[in-house]
């Protein structure tokens, strides 16, 4: 999979900020929201872009092998029991994508079973990845196959018009493998990075971070394909995928959790250049994620404690774009309502 992404123009975010600024306002008063706006401008070529936005969600639902050492609070068989409740429109991000206006589709790109349901995009690369303290999570082969799932439903979504994608995430002990993937790309300590995940106890915490430490000792990586393959996990790496099709095609992608940033974290390493085509949606309130956070130098759209993945704090933060896209579209300006300017606008 070559990924070219576009040389943007900074003549795009200079006309954002040339409207931003003589809108009826103070310069800068409506602070990150301006912000927002010029950046998605930036992104998308688009001063004017249509509201309200089509958005969609893209739930990739993967299991994991590392499961069996006891790092989740929960059985691995809720995966496929979860891929039910997203299609049935009863979990978490199928209730705020409604309130958002977006559109949420379900992704089997690693499930350990199997769902027979029409409404369930089947892009299976694994029957879920190998438990990677014994053996690599995939092959190279697989982990690649997960890549080009994500690169390519992004391309087909901006196809059909979509203007902002939003990545979610479903998979039993998947904050296991995004931990791993973090402290090999980035550099970090498992203590600092590892967190409770689902909520489990002091006792599992400590096994967790063991099997991290473990694991990332017993491999060496040659890039961040092999980092995805040994250590990631399927839908981990169609998240990768899908952030760099959305930039490839101009639309932004809006990062959201723990898994989400992991994700993130393998496209930046294939593409730097990719974080001008990106917004961080919030800071997941798992351990570590406020530390990458940091250190990939990202600014939240929202900050509210959550730590449910699914794409829901993307989602959230999607309605902020929407605002700050209906700021820079409908305000008046200066000339248009009449209005006086003040000095700051007369310099």
């Amino acid at each position: 999979m070559e990924v070219r992404l576009p040389k943007l123009d900074r003549a795009d975010y200079e006309r954002a900020s040339k409207r931003l600024d003589n809108l009826t306002k103070p310069r800068g008063s409506l602070g990150y929201l301006e912000e927002i706006a010029r950046r998605y401008v930036y992104i998308t070529g688009e001063l004017f872009p249509e509201l309200p936005l089509s958005k969609a969600v893209y739930v990739f639902a993967g299991d994991h092998g590392v499961v069996e050492e006891g790092v989740s609070a929960y059985p691995q068989e809720v995966t496929l029991q979860m891929i039910l409740n997203f299609l049935a429109g009863g979990a978490g991000i199928n209730a705020i994508a409604r309130q958002a206006g977006a559109d949420v589709y379900v992704v089997d790109v690693g499930a350990a079973g199997d769902v027979d349901d029409p409404r369930l995009i089947k892009r299976k690369v694994v029957h879920g990845t190998k438990n990677f303290l014994k053996e690599p999570a995939m092959s190279r082969e697989q982990a690649q196959k997960a890549l080009q799932v994500g690169y390519e439903l992004a391309k087909e979504a901006a196809e059909k018009g979509v203007k902002l994608l939003i990545p979610g995430d479903m998979g039993i002990g998947n904050t296991t493998p995004s931990a791993a993937v973090m402290c090999v790309l980035l550099g970090e300590d498992p203590d600092d990075i590892v967190g409770r995940g689902t909520g489990i106890d002091d006792l599992a915490l400590a096994r967790k971070r063991q099997v991290v430490k473990e694991a990332l000792s017993k491999y060496s990586f040659a890039d961040p394909i092999d980092v995805l393959a040994k250590v990631g996990g399927a839908e981990i790496g169609a998240i990768a995928g899908f952030f760099l099709g959305g930039a490839e095609s101009r639309v932004p992608v809006i990062i959201d959790g723990f898994i989400s940033l992991a994700g993130y974290t393998i496209a930046q390493a294939l593409c730097p250049e990719l974080k001008e085509f990106v917004f961080l949606g919030h800071c997941s309130k798992e351990k570590g994620a406020a530390r990458v956070v940091e250190k990939l130098n990202l600014r939240p759209i929202v900050d509210l404690d959550l730590r449910l993945g699914e794409g829901t704090g993307a989602c959230l933060a999607s309605m902020i774009v929407d605002a700050a896209l209906r700021v820079l579209t409908e305000m008046a300006t200066f000339e248009d309502a009449g209005v006086s300017k003040g000095k700051e606008h007369l310099s």
